[in-house]
């Protein structure tokens, strides 16, 4: 018989609950959202920095049919709810005073830009995988990106004779830095889009080729969001409130109840209990596998054998003045040594010693005049060992120290009191996420199968449902979004039907131009 319509709880206002709730809620499902926060956004997340709001979590908007499709299948329509501003540069990228380059949306002037900056053939090259890049995106989107289940038979099935002709000419075995290695000559090129590994938290030299997507995801557009990114998040919880989802914030989720079997409810921190036909947990399922939310919750996931942590971060939230340096929304700043960033990272488990620094200036976007005082987020990667007490304080201040000689050499200086620089690191992500020592994107994509590793939206335990950055497709703010839809789209199928194998495929728009 079909599941008696009950309440579902969801644990975590991160994007992916967030998008489960609105849907489930626009069918007239009787939905609780469950958040330990005082705030929606879980990683999406903002820090209140000499009294301005800054962004200390994702930053950059892509892929918006997601949210498109999102708010059109709950009856609302995203242009009247959130003002996205397009941006004409995607990144500004330096090596040093005198070399940079910037990537536009339009790839024709990202191909005069790399012309100028490493020659006629490396724009030559450039537009060679800026088609392979739109190729393979257009076989794996349906196949993978909106599939509940993927596997590698499902995906042989579904891909099309030019889908599989696109991966074939990939190569899909090889890593996304020998495709790199493939397409361009000048190891600065193969360093700027092999940054695209870190996306999901990996080694451009172990994460595979299928990566070169990022490229076309980019060209179909970057958007600064008015308000910050978790806008995005209070729009959406909002959306939610108004279908009739009911919001708990300050509300820890202790332990998930299974009874018999299945699900029966969630219990709060203080006793309380919530019944619930249903729970979708929005949350890292290493949480689960390590038994935090209850013993009974380690086997709902499959271990994952021989996965690696993805990457931390260790970040500045800063409001100061800055000069020296032309800076964009977004900016990207890199040593010599690409290949001992990560050699450190995922070899040495160490901070790097000369690691790449992102800068978002939160308030610019294509033009780069300076305000008075501007509100930056500056990232280097780290080891996701905050569980065991690394990197220790003073690690993380000569970390520190080496990033801002970086940002000097490339021309920027910043100033601001130490009142206006919040540090957040490894430990304190462990902290905000348990279980992950601090990884911010599940399980690292290392490896061809690495694809087909995560779990998807259904677990073992009757009734628990998935989503988040550390399930398929993967992290993200659109694929987190993409995995909320398909949790409650295959929460409603199982509601319909007594079968629990049902496959589940978002439909909808597409990012293609």
């Amino acid at each position: 018989m079909p599941v008696a319509e009950g309440r579902v709880v969801v644990v975590g206002a991160g994007i992916a609950g967030l998008a489960s709730a609105l849907l489930l809620a626009a069918r007239g499902i009787p939905v609780t959202v469950v958040e330990r926060a005082p705030t929606p956004g879980g990683k999406l997340r903002q820090l209140s920095v000499g009294g301005a709001p800054v962004d200390c979590g994702p930053t950059v908007f892509t892929m918006r049919w997601v949210f498109d499709g999102l708010l059109a299948d709950a009856g609302l329509a995203l242009d009247d709810r959130l003002h996205l501003e397009p941006l004409s540069v995607l990144a500004r990228h330096a090596w040093g005073a005198s070399e940079r380059l910037d990537l536009f949306a339009d790839q024709a002037r990202s191909a005069e830009a790399i012309g100028a900056f490493a020659g006629a053939a490396e724009a030559r090259r450039f537009e060679a995988f800026c088609r392979e890049a739109r190729r393979v995106y257009g076989a794996l989107e349906g196949p993978y990106i909106r599939a509940s289940r993927p596997s590698l038979a499902a995906m042989g099935r579904d891909l099309s004779l030019d889908g599989l002709a696109a991966l074939a000419a990939l190569g899909p075995f090889r890593s996304l830095w020998k495709a790199l290695a493939r397409h361009f000559h000048d190891p600065r090129l193969q360093q700027l889009f092999g940054r695209y590994a870190t996306y999901c938290g990996s080694s451009p030299w172990l994460a595979p080729a299928t990566l070169v997507l990022v490229a076309q995801v980019e060209m179909d557009g970057v958007w600064a969001v008015r308000g910050g990114m978790h806008a995005l998040a209070r729009m959406l919880a909002e959306a939610a409130a108004e279908r009739g989802a009911e919001f708990r914030y300050g509300a820890h989720c202790e332990r998930i109840v299974v009874r018999g079997g299945c699900v029966a409810a969630v219990r709060l921190a203080g006793g309380e209990e919530l019944a619930a036909t249903e729970v979708i947990f929005n949350g890292d399922v290493a949480a689960l596998r390590a038994g935090l939310l209850g013993e009974a919750l380690y086997r709902a996931v499959p271990a994952a054998r021989g996965a690696q942590r993805s990457l931390s971060a260790l970040t500045w939230a800063i409001r100061g003045r800055t000069a020296g340096f032309p800076l964009l929304r977004h900016n990207v700043f890199f040593q010599s040594d690409y290949a001992a960033e990560f050699r450190d990272i995922f070899g040495a488990g160490r901070l790097p010693a000369s690691g790449t620094v992102y800068v978002c200036a939160q308030d610019r976007t294509d033009a780069d005049v300076a305000p008075d005082e501007e509100r930056l987020l500056c990232l280097v990667n780290a080891p996701a060992s905050g569980d065991r007490g690394k990197p220790t304080e003073q690690e993380m201040d000569r970390c520190e120290r080496d990033c801002l000689a970086l940002l000097h050499r490339c021309g920027l200086t910043i100033q601001a009191p130490p009142e206006n620089r919040i540090r957040t690191g490894p430990q304190d992500f462990e902290r905000l996420f348990p279980g992950t020592g601090g990884a911010l994107y599940g399980q690292a994509t290392h490896g061809w199968m690495s694809a087909f590793a995560r779990p998807g939206s259904t677990s073992r335990i009757p009734g628990l449902y998935l989503a988040g950055g550390s399930v398929h497709p993967g992290p993200g703010v659109p694929m987190a979004a993409m995995s909320g839809r398909l949790a409650a789209a295959t929460l409603l199928a199982h509601r319909d039907s007594t079968s629990r194998s049902r496959r589940v495929v978002i439909s909808g728009g597409t990012s293609m131009r």
